[in-house]
């Protein structure tokens, strides 16, 4: 099978890089969702609207960028290996000091500390592990790597319902400071990108900013593609969980369940279009997936019983993250050698950020029609299947460029 046979070609020390950075976006996104979950028992600790905590979410995207772009320069500059251990420790320590806050304030702006850290993660790691592996296993590495983030919101969901009545939300903080230990198995078995190594041993890098700068029409293409892949995602999963609760009266349990299930069908899109994309090409694969949300749309917003509602959500989350899991490799093939740090994660967060609004949008389509949560997603994702379509087709890929050298890209 090709998919073992991508993966039986990576080495010991390609395998450490590979297996550090899934972990790493997986922690992340379980430290991030966990926030998401604990909103309703902070706002009644500290005495305030549960809105006024949701700031927190707000500000922890809204600071992504910033952290993904100095982190990402640092990462440019100093190499991917040690920044990437100092996000990682940094996000953990802003997430056990989330546990101790004293207030509101207090916590709303070390969950901006948190976001800062959590912005430099995914582009240094996604970069990181496509300089280190071969080029035949780009996408399926690619595929396996973004999925990282489905499993991170799965073990939040187990973590928050096995723990969280006993330990509370303080002690769920606590227990996000796990990451911390991948520092050790980063140090200990992940070395530096070979193509790192060669930028520094044969030419100096350029100026971060001028870089992009020079760069400028494929960053901005890139940050636009990437504002409709997060419209793709944020607007099949952010108000998902109100819709089942509102519109349906879905107990707690029944949609736990209903996530775990779509989660899985992420993981399962992920792992097959990432992989598939390695023979058809990248844009290939980004359009294939978003176009089979399509047909899905009428059964995950217009189903009536849990159960369709559950095949629903398990098949949207296919294409969604099936669309997803091509974004590593592509981003890292589309961005320039001597940014490669900075490129992929800082235009993915500011498309990201572009994107954040969309839960408002959602959920102001909904309130103008009496609470029509179902026309608010599939009007939505309707039209954004389109966009990123269109977006994917209008642009460029080189899925056999060889990180370290100038190649043209292939249209």
């Amino acid at each position: 099978m090709k998919f073992v046979d991508d993966l039986a070609v990576l080495n010991r020390e390609q395998w450490a890089a590979f297996i550090a950075s899934v972990l790493g976006w997986a922690l992340d996104a379980f430290d991030f969702f966990l926030m998401v979950f604990m909103l309703k028992a902070i706002a009644a600790d500290f005495h305030v609207e549960k809105e006024a905590v949701s700031y927190a979410i707000f500000l922890t995207l809204a600071v992504r960028p910033l952290g993904a772009f100095v982190f990402g320069w640092l990462g440019d500059r100093y190499g991917r290996r040690p920044i990437l251990v100092v996000v990682v420790l940094l996000f953990s320590f802003f997430e056990l000091a989330s546990a101790f806050a004293t207030s509101l304030t207090s916590l709303l702006i070390l969950r901006a500390l948190f976001g800062f850290a959590m912005g430099g993660e995914w582009g240094i790691g996604a970069s990181l592990v496509m300089e280190s592996i071969p080029e035949r296993s780009r996408g399926t590495v690619s595929g396996i790597l973004q999925q990282g983030y489905p499993l991170g919101y799965i073990l939040a969901s187990i973590v928050f319902g096995l723990l969280f009545t006993t330990i509370g939300w303080r002690g769920m903080f606590m227990v996000g400071v796990l990451p911390a230990l991948l520092v050790f198995y980063i140090r200990l078995g992940v070395k530096e990108s070979p193509v790192w190594e060669q930028h520094r041993e044969t030419s100096h890098y350029m100026d971060v900013p001028r870089s992009l700068i020079k760069h400028w029409r494929v960053f901005l293409y890139v940050v636009l593609l990437m504002t409709a892949f997060n419209l793709f995602s944020h607007g099949t999963q952010d108000l998902y969980p109100t819709f089942l609760m509102v519109q349906h009266n879905l107990d707690p349990h029944t949609v736990s369940i209903i996530l775990i299930i779509m989660n899985i069908g992420a993981i399962i899109g992920g792992l097959t279009f990432g992989s598939w994309s390695q023979r058809i090409g990248r844009r290939k694969a980004i359009i294939i997936a978003a176009l089979l949300a399509l047909p899905v749309i009428p059964i995950w917003a217009y189903s009536t019983t849990p159960l369709l509602l559950g095949l629903g959500a398990f098949l949207m989350q296919i294409a969604v993250q099936g669309a997803w899991g091509v974004v590593p490799a592509h981003l890292n093939e589309l961005s320039p050698d001597d940014v490669r740090g900075t490129f992929p994660g800082f235009a993915y967060q500011l498309g990201n950020l572009l994107a954040s609004y969309n839960i408002v949008v959602q959920s102001k389509i909904a309130a103008a029609h009496n609470g029509n949560y179902s026309l608010a997603l599939a009007s939505v994702v309707g039209v954004t299947v389109f966009l990123l379509a269109g977006m994917t087709y209008i642009g460029r890929e080189d899925r056999t460029i060889v990180f370290g050298r100038d190649a043209k890209p292939s249209h």
